[in-house]
């Protein structure tokens, strides 16, 4: 009796660690676009943050803007779970950007094309970035806008000069005047707001000037800067589009290397030192620069049935 109990107990236990370890099991979605950036958002999904296997698209067509492209797919998850998601919806002419939620990926709210410029001469609205600021309870759009002569620049011409701008919203209906949110003194797109502890903030930037265009790090007290600090470049010439997620104790930083048509990424856990380990990752074929986001199980297993069904 007292060899059985044993076992007994031994099999509970191993089934409680096994459960315990499945519910501690993490799951990311990539969000993506496929050039001509025409078809819409397409994504990829992880078990580790390193390997991602393709679940294909559009799961998302875009119907909204100029030019109707869904470029820089960038999503978050808001504290009641639904996904927010804005994307670059014109190359040039539009003053805003492109907006829709979900739950699941596969199910999406009426598209809704924001208007956040409000002077006409602006040549472009690039790569919105979200960022849910839980200790104001808002959420924060950046993105990269181009207003000839506005800024003093260096070799670009007047038109590819951009600064960074902001907005806030809280249900993404109302939104609060657009103010500038970055002017390093020079050109610079694809920005992402990390917050590392309260009031400990990191921005990774694309330097966007000729001779430069690459990947550095600022830092800040607060997601709305002010930024400074700013970093040598971690990455190589001809590089955008990073996206930041922490895995264990390390950030992993995707990028878009753009200028070998190629797709890597770096490790860091203080963003002063920084690992390459583009030979550690795998993505999709034709994989394009988005945002990465946790999700549930029950997400994932949608998607795939989703993709079973739709874009074999």
């Amino acid at each position: 009796m007292m060899k059985r109990a044993y076992l007994f107990l031994l099999v509970l236990l191993a089934g409680l660690v096994s459960c315990q370890q499945a519910s501690e099991k993490e799951y990311y979605v990539f969000t993506t676009f496929r050039e001509p950036a025409d078809k819409g958002l397409f994504l990829a999904y992880s078990e580790d943050g390193y390997h991602w296997s393709d679940l294909g698209g559009p799961y998302l067509a875009p119907e909204i803007g100029n030019q109707k492209v869904m470029r820089d797919p960038s999503v978050v998850q808001g504290p009641d779970g639904t996904f927010h998601m804005v994307w670059t919806s014109s190359w040039r002419g539009d003053l805003g950007f492109g907006y829709a939620s979900t739950t699941d990926f596969i199910n999406w709210s009426e598209q809704q094309f924001i208007e956040v410029m409000t002077d006409t001469s602006t040549v472009n609205v690039w790569a919105p970035e979200l960022f849910y600021d839980d200790g104001g309870e808002r959420f924060i759009i950046i993105w990269a806008s181009t207003i000839p002569f506005k800024f003093e620049k260096g070799e670009e011409e007047e038109r590819n000069n951009h600064r960074m701008y902001y907005t806030t919203t809280r249900d993404f209906k109302t939104f609060t005047e657009t103010k500038l949110f970055l002017d390093p003194g020079f050109s610079v797109i694809d920005c992402v707001i990390v917050k590392r502890k309260k009031d400990d903030y990191v921005l990774v930037l694309k330097d966007n000037t000729r001779p430069n265009r690459n990947i550095s790090v600022a830092f800040g007290k607060s997601p709305l800067g002010p930024f400074d600090n700013y970093s040598e470049p971690f990455t190589g010439f001809l590089t955008e589009g990073p996206t930041a997620v922490k895995i264990g104790n390390d950030y992993l930083i995707y990028y878009d290397s753009y200028g070998d048509k190629s797709y890597r990424a770096v490790k860091t856990s203080d963003f002063t030192v920084f690992t390459d380990i583009s030979g550690d990752i795998s993505l999709p074929e034709g994989h394009k620069h988005g945002t990465i986001v946790k999700v549930s199980k029950d997400v994932i297993d949608k998607l795939l049935q989703a993709k079973s069904e739709k874009f074999q």
